[in-house]
């Protein structure tokens, strides 16, 4: 009731320790207790077990309101203006082991006799692909019981509320997604679907599969140095429970320089005459963008497998600050650092360009 530390300080240097990639409490304390604390914009220093106290109360929701508020802005200032559909991408991931379980986010992690090995938490991301510039902006947990596909249409519902209704175009997602709710979930939030064509659905798979099988591509493009020849139908029948009037399949084939070809069926309610095949294509191959840039670079980058305090709320918040810093600092660096004719440095030059500013310079001991 009575804080000797503001909550603005406190979520200001986690904030900006992510940033600069000491995502730990005990990196963040380092920063706050040392000469760099004034070029941080940090007023007072303060220890590891203040952040550990401070994230265990501190209220998720105007974090997500801000990570909102970010991608608006940034579709206002025309950062997406490259590419005709904006899209979204949910998918879930396991983060922060732990040897025992101490939270209510705790999943027990069992070999295949049944022993412990330990705990794992889980959550849902949700990001903006297929424009060139990948941001997540929302994460759902989900503790024992709950189950990846329920959080991710908790998270699709709570985000397109968030950002409103006409901000993204289509949701992209893999094959555990492609059923009957989450499908008219999707078109219920105004969203066309782009989801993965796999053998939970067995018999349009068939059907998808005897159709094209020997059947010459419909169209044959270049992407990159890739050649990609794709099939492409759009009467297929819906299952039983499925409310769609038909469903659209493509198949493609990547051909890639070493020999490698890559094979995939996707399903979409777009229509042909406002999607054509190498767009559903690109819009397919979005996906990956929240593997690539969202855990991928999340993980290795900016701390979401480190369990600053094993505390639910504080493992939420941590993983929230992550994705805000990296949101940020991909805005920074390839939207706003990019005015003039130069190329924007990449993540790791800008990181060390700001630490090697963080410290004024000493004048000479001429003693």
């Amino acid at each position: 009731m009575r804080p000797h530390i503001r909550a603005s300080v406190l979520l200001w240097a986690l904030l900006i320790g992510q940033v600069l990639r000491e995502w730990s409490f005990h990196g963040v304390e380092a920063l706050v207790r040392s000469p760099a604390r004034r070029a941080l914009g940090v007023s007072r220093r303060f220890g590891d077990d203040a952040l550990a106290y401070f994230t265990e109360r501190l209220d998720p929701g105007p974090t997500r309101r801000a990570l909102a508020a970010t991608v608006r802005r940034a579709k206002r200032n025309k950062a997406f203006d490259g590419a005709r559909w904006i899209g979204l991408a949910v998918d879930g991931t396991g983060a922060g082991r732990s040897g025992g379980g101490g939270c209510s986010l705790c999943h027990p992690v069992k070999d295949k006799q049944g022993q412990l090995l330990g705990y794992l938490h889980h959550f849902s991301l949700i990001s903006i692909v297929g424009t060139g510039l990948s941001l997540p902006f929302d994460v759902e947990p989900y503790g024992p019981g709950d189950s990846e596909y329920a959080a991710s249409q908790r998270l699709l519902a709570r985000a397109v509320a968030a950002v409103g209704r006409r901000f993204a175009d289509y949701v992209v997602a893999d094959g555990e997604y492609a059923t009957a709710p989450f499908l008219h979930a999707a078109g219920d939030l105004g969203l066309r679907v782009v989801a993965r064509l796999k053998d939970n659905l067995p018999e349009l798979s068939a059907a998808a599969q005897a159709r094209f099988t020997g059947q010459a591509p419909t169209e044959t493009f270049e992407e990159g140095a890739d050649r990609i020849e794709a099939w492409d139908a759009e009467d297929f029948d819906p299952w039983e429970t499925l409310r769609w009037a038909t469903v659209r399949v493509l198949r493609y084939r990547q051909h890639k320089p070493d020999g490698t070809v890559i094979e995939a069926f996707w399903l979409t309610d777009w229509p042909v005459r406002e999607v054509g095949s190498r767009a559903l294509y690109r819009m397919a191959k979005s996906r990956w963008e929240i593997e690539n840039q969202g855990f991928n670079d999340g993980k290795t980058r900016h701390g979401l497998e480190h369990l600053c305090h094993h505390h639910a709320n504080s493992v939420l918040m941590g993983w929230l600050l992550a994705i805000f810093a990296l949101t940020i600092e991909r805005l920074y660096r390839l939207r706003y650092l990019r005015r003039g004719t130069h190329h924007p440095p990449t993540a790791i030059d800008l990181v060390r360009l700001l630490r090697l500013h963080l410290c004024p310079p000493r004048p000479p001991d001429t003693s």
